[in-house]
């Protein structure tokens, strides 16, 4: 009976996917100046949705409530985001973009696409499509 080959940390998932994550980042940092990855989803969500609640908008972009408060928090800090009473509901805090939000969001996609492309550069268009939805299926 062969015996089972010894736990190879460069073989588990979790490694792998941190990595690449790692590398993601780094790329990201170098097209995409001024904002995280986190910042820019924000801003990304806030693009797509219009104004949401702190918490809807956490949820809309897979961060916690303690994370998504200090991401809201520096982005309101640089002016990109701004917060009001919701209208129905004044417990809740509306967050939208500003003027300077919209305009920074406009500048920074072309930038983050630039980033996904790099990031994904050594992957073929086919392989692109395939790796996307496996990853969609791990979420």
């Amino acid at each position: 009976m062969k015996k089972p080959d010894p736990y190879q940390l460069s073989q588990q998932i979790g490694y792998n996917l941190r990595r690449a994550n790692q590398r993601h980042v780094a790329i990201f940092a170098k097209h995409v100046d001024g904002l995280t990855p986190t910042q820019f989803a924000v801003l990304a969500r806030l693009w797509e949705c219009g104004a949401l609640s702190q918490n809807k908008l956490g949820r809309l972009t897979a961060m916690d409530s303690a994370t998504i408060k200090g991401v809201v928090e520096r982005l309101r800090a640089k002016g990109l985001v701004h917060s009001s009473a919701d209208q129905n509901d004044q417990r809740l805090r509306l967050v939208d973009l500003t003027q300077a939000g919209r305009a920074a969001f406009e500048i920074a996609l072309d930038q983050a696409l630039a980033a996904r492309t790099e990031t994904v550069e050594r992957l073929t268009p086919d392989e692109i499509v395939a790796f996307e939805a496996l990853l969609a299926k791990l979420i």
